[in-house]
C-alpha cells in the first residue's frame, strides 16, 4: 500500500507491505535514493516471512516533496527526525531500524537519541566515521574528484544514464549488474517524473555534523552489521569498527558486496538474517 504521510514542512511518499500486525521494519536508504533500490522483490521476501515492511521516499527525492536544486529546504536534522513521523503517522511505537549508508548514519542517531523508539538496530554499508578507518577507493575518490557530468534534467533518458553510471564505483567483485541497475534507475525517473534535487540537496542540508561515534557506547538494541567486504566507499574496517563499539553488536561479512543496499545475489544470506534479528 502506497500512502503520503504529512510531516513537518513536507509531504513523504511511504509504501508498506504485509500485515499491521506484524514486526514493524523500516528501510531507511542512502543519500539520493528513493524507496526504489529496496527492491519490491526484497521487501516482498521479508513480508513473507512475517515481517511489515515499510520502505519511504526521503525529501528532494521519489515522490516526496522536493526544493529547487541547491537549495534543500530542509535540514540533516529533518531527514532524521522524518523516520519516526512516519513510524507516528502509522500508529508504530517501535520498529526494527535498517538503515543503509546514510541512513544507516540517521539509524545511529534514532538509536542514540530515541532508543525507545527501537525494536532493533540493522546498520548497511555504513560508518561511525573517524579519521583512523580507511579513506574510499581509487575509483570512488576518481569519482569525486572527476564527476559524471550533470544531465539534461528535461531528458529522460540523459537522466536514466546518469543514474546508472553514478552506480558503477560503488559495487563490489559480484560485479556490475547494469540491466539491474538500470531498471532501477528507469523505475526512479518514471514514477518521480524525472530525477529530484536529492542527488545533491542531502548532501548541502545543513547540520548533521553530530558526533555519533561517541554514542554507540550506550546503544542498547539489538544491532547487526551487514558490511559487504568488498565496500569501496566505507571499506570494511568500518564496519567492524560499528560492530567492535556497538555492544554486543553482531558483524555479518556479506562476501562480494560494495556499497549498496544488499542486491539479489545476496539474498540468500542477508534476508535469513533479517528475519532472524527482527523477531518480535
Amino acid at each position: 500500500m502506497t500512502t503520503t504521510v504529512k510531516v513537518d514542512g513536507a509531504e513523504l511518499c511511504v509504501e508498506t507491505f504485509g500485515d499491521p500486525a506484524d514486526p514493524a521494519v523500516l528501510l531507511i536508504g542512502g543519500g539520493g535514493q528513493s524507496l526504489d533500490w529496496w527492491e519490491t522483490d526484497f521487501c516482498r521476501l521479508l513480508e513473507r516471512g512475517g515481517r511489515r515492511v515499510i520502505r519511504y521516499d526521503h525529501r528532494d527525492v521519489g515522490r516526496s516533496t522536493g526544493s529547487p536544486r541547491g537549495e534543500p529546504a530542509y535540514t540533516a536534522n529533518d531527514l532524521t527526525t522524518d523516520p519516526l513521523r512516519i513510524l507516528d503517522a502509522l500508529g508504530i511505537g517501535r520498529a526494527h531500524v535498517v538503515g543503509m549508508s546514510m541512513g544507516g548514519g540517521i539509524a545511529q542517531s534514532i538509536a542514540i537519541q530515541h532508543p525507545a523508539r527501537l525494536a532493533s538496530l540493522t546498520l548497511v554499508a555504513t560508518s561511525p566515521l573517524g579519521d583512523d578507518l580507511p579513506g574510499p577507493a581509487p575509483a570512488v575518490v576518481a569519482s569525486f574528484e572527476n564527476p559524471v557530468p550533470e544531465p539534461d534534467w528535461n531528458d529522460r533518458a540523459q537522466q536514466i544514464e546518469y543514474r546508472v553510471d553514478i552506480e558503477r564505483p560503488y559495487v563490489g567483485s559480484l560485479g556490475f549488474d547494469e540491466s539491474q541497475v538500470r531498471r532501477l534507475a528507469t523505475q526512479e525517473v518514471d514514477r518521480a517524473g524525472g530525477l529530484g534535487a536529492g542527488l545533491t540537496n542531502h548532501f548541502l542540508a545543513e547540520g548533521g555534523e553530530e558526533d555519533l561515534r561517541s554514542g554507540l557506547v550506550g546503544i542498547d538494541v539489538p544491532t547487526l552489521v551487514l558490511h559487504g567486504t568488498d565496500d569501496p566507499m566505507f571499506p570494511l574496517p568500518h564496519g567492524e569498527a560499528l560492530a567492535s563499539e556497538i555492544p554486543d553488536a553482531v558483524l555479518v561479512p556479506v562476501p562480494g558486496m560494495g556499497h549498496e543496499i544488499p542486491p539479489p545475489p545476496t539474498w540468500d544470506l542477508v534476508v535469513p538474517r533479517l528475519i532472524d534479528q527482527t523477531r518480535g
